[in-house]
């Protein structure tokens, strides 16, 4: 049984290694930025008078988020793992994300697709996640579970 539970530990690792080594280069920029606004509204040309003022974003938010986007962490169905966990609010995301072990990656997973994946269709999602540093707890969990259990089997 132990020697599944290290093999299937071992498959997760291998699984999502390359995908998160992808987002850590971002985590000092991360690190950096919590707690303050990545995104500035577009009001040139005195287009608030004729139009809806836009987001302009940070560029390395969207170089971060296009990374995430050509990883295999992106999981469509996060709102199931949401149901499952009851995560409702941005504390019930934090408190998942410092519980979340080498077993429980689905819930980063879907933490992270449904900030990325959100903020192609609501502007503030991309802003808030960086501002409350859940793409920073995230990816940092991410690496530490992965760091954790990836190291050579002792040998008896």
């Amino acid at each position: 049984m132990e020697q599944e539970d290290i093999a299937y530990r071992q498959q997760i690792v291998n699984e999502y290694k390359p995908d998160v080594e992808r987002l850590v280069r971002y985590l000092p920029w991360l690190e950096s930025k919590t707690g303050t606004s990545v995104q500035q509204t577009y009001s040139a040309s005195g287009i608030a008078e004729h139009s809806v003022a836009f987001p302009v974003y940070d560029s390395t938010v969207m170089s971060f988020v296009k990374e995430a986007q050509r990883t295999h962490l992106m999981d469509r169905n996060y709102m199931y793992v949401y149901s499952r966990y009851r995560i409702r609010t941005v504390q019930d995301e934090i408190r998942a994300i410092e519980r979340a072990s080498i077993k429980e990656m689905d819930v980063l997973k879907a933490i992270l697709s449904k900030y990325v994946m959100g903020g192609m269709t609501k502007g503030r999602m991309w802003s808030e996640a960086v501002e409350s540093g859940i793409f920073l707890y995230v990816v940092k969990k991410m690496k530490a579970n992965l760091d954790f259990w990836d190291r050579p089997e002792p040998t008896r």
